[in-house]
Parts: structure tokens; sequence; C-alpha cells
């Protein structure tokens, strides 16, 4: 794919959209492919105790594995058609699997822990998007659209409403905190988790909804995002400063990358790439580096934010 980065600081890729994002951005600083190669990239989650990321590129059926020393991108694992992922309070790689119909966890010697695969005796749908709370609880989206095509799953019926489930972190007991949002995907929690923030990517238009935290549960939503009718927001990542750091585009080049919203959910800067954007994480030392998985690509860039820890 032909594309350069700019030689220009700042990058004039990076839009400032409201005078308050001025301050995450990093004057000398440029957007940097550091892979290219995937057939739709998603869910990468940064291993600081390794100075690498790692990534899922579905269509393939593999996650990949980037060096921050080298560069060198290798092969973490096959199988699962693996989507989103996280890491729990103890450092252990949490994954949602589209066409193992599970959310699985990766033990410090490789194996692999079903953490759930179905819920009221049936089996999960193509569980997507993953977050873990301070308490140690995980979170995450199972909505139904990964068995439309063997392309990124599996082809058969959804015995489930597309939902979001919680899994405790003390007894593994799993419930379903809602299934009134269509097509649930990203999810993230607000710096003092009192809000899960869920992107709906099967409404019309998409919303980015708000649900207070009840403890366990949760309260009725509100619309934090309304986007138009041509955008299109997938993974997200909330910084300490409460902003929401969304996977963009899809509808028109012109939206393809990341949009950043504040916590009142105005739109305040945009970082344009050359393909769509679906999911991203912060990483490096000091959490100030955004990973973007683009549809074919992996891109990164230094900014003047940091990630939430474990987020």
């Amino acid at each position: 794919m032909t594309w350069l980065p700019s030689a220009r600081y700042p990058d004039p890729a990076i839009h400032v959209l409201d005078a308050s994002f001025r301050r995450h951005v990093v004057a000398l600083a440029a957007i940097e492919r550091l892979h290219t190669g995937t057939r739709w990239g998603e869910g990468p989650v940064w291993f600081g105790d390794h100075r690498c990321l790692v990534w899922s590129d579905i269509p393939n059926d593999r996650m990949l594995r980037w060096d921050e020393e080298s560069g060198a991108v290798t092969t973490f694992r096959r199988g699962g058609h693996s989507n989103g992922s996280t890491r729990d309070r103890q450092g252990r790689l949490i994954t949602c699997e589209h066409s193992g119909l599970r959310v699985v966890r990766t033990e410090p010697d490789g194996k692999l822990t079903v953490l759930c695969a179905g819920f009221d005796g049936k089996r999960l749908n193509a569980p997507n998007d993953v977050v873990v709370k301070s308490d140690g609880s995980i979170w995450f989206t199972d909505p139904a659209f990964a068995q439309d095509s063997p392309y990124i799953g599996r082809i058969g019926p959804a015995e489930l409403p597309g939902s979001v489930y919680r899994i405790d972190g003390q007894t593994g007991a799993v419930t379903r905190v809602t299934d009134q949002v269509a097509g649930p995907n990203g999810l993230a929690f607000s710096p003092d988790e009192s809000l899960l923030y869920v992107i709906a990517s099967r409404a019309e238009p998409r919303d980015i909804l708000a649900f207070p935290v009840q403890g366990a549960a949760l309260g009725a939503p509100r619309i934090l995002v309304r986007c138009g009718a041509a955008e299109t927001p997938d993974g997200f990542r909330v910084d300490i400063h409460g902003n929401l750091w969304c996977g963009w585009g899809m509808g028109s080049a012109e939206l393809d990358g990341v949009r950043v919203f504040n916590s009142a959910g105005a739109p305040i800067g945009h970082i344009a790439l050359p393909e769509r954007c679906a999911n991203l994480c912060f990483g490096g030392p000091h959490r100030n580096r955004l990973f973007m998985a683009g549809a074919q690509s992996l891109f990164s860039l230094y900014v003047e934010a940091q990630g939430l820890p474990h987020a």
C-alpha cells in the first residue's frame, strides 16, 4: 500500500477539532506504520514486561506479536479467530474468540483456560471485546454478527441475543448485564469506573452509550455520542483524563483513523490514517504511545496522554 509517513512536525494527519485537544499533541511526533499484511487487524494489547504488542488478524485466524526492540513481527498463536483482548490484574492475556465462541485466558505456561463459553445453557455468539475492572471482574460484549461469514468466524444461528456479560473475578460466575444494545461492540470503563461505555454498532445511527455501573449491574444508559450516518465507531480506550480514543471510519476515506471525544461526548481530535482503524490501545513505558490496529496495518503515534492502567 502506498503510504509515507509525514516528514513534517507536527504531523498534518493529526487534526485538532477543539482547542482542548492541543495539549494531547506531541509536536515532534508523527504516525508510524509498524507492520502491514493483515486482512482485518483487531484487539491490540500491550505487554510492557515483554516490550511487545499482541494483536489479532481475524480472517487469517492468527494473533501477531510486534517486538519493540527489533521491530520483528511473528505469529503469537493461531486458532479461535481471536478478536478483542486485554490483560487481567495479574497480567494474563484475556481474549475473545469468534469461532471458539468463548472468552479465554492465557496462563503463564501458554495453556488456555476457558472463562466463558455459554450462558443459560446456550452457546455464546461471537465474543467481540473485553475489559477488566479493578475488582478483577471481566466484562465482554457478545454480538451476533460474526456468524454471517466464515471469513471472520463461522456460519451458524445465534442462540442468544447480543449482550454484555460480566464474569466475577472471584467465583467465575457469569451474569448478563444488558441485552438492550444493538450489536454491542467496543467497551471501556471511565477512569473512576462509575461508567461503562459500550458501542452500539448495529444502531442506526450508531451510538456510544454510557451505562452507570451499579456494583455488578448496570443502570439505564444515556447516549454519549450519536454518530453520523457514515461514521462507524469500533474498539476504543480511555485515557486518564476521561477522553475516549475510538477506532473510526469505513464510511469514507476522510473518516478513517481515530476520533477522540472528551468525557462529555464532544469530538476534540482526529488522527487520520490511510485505513479504517478497528481498535487501539496505549502502550510504552509511559502508556503514551497509541497503537492503532488498522484493517491491513499496525500504526503507532506518541501522544501527550496516558492510557488507563490495565486498559
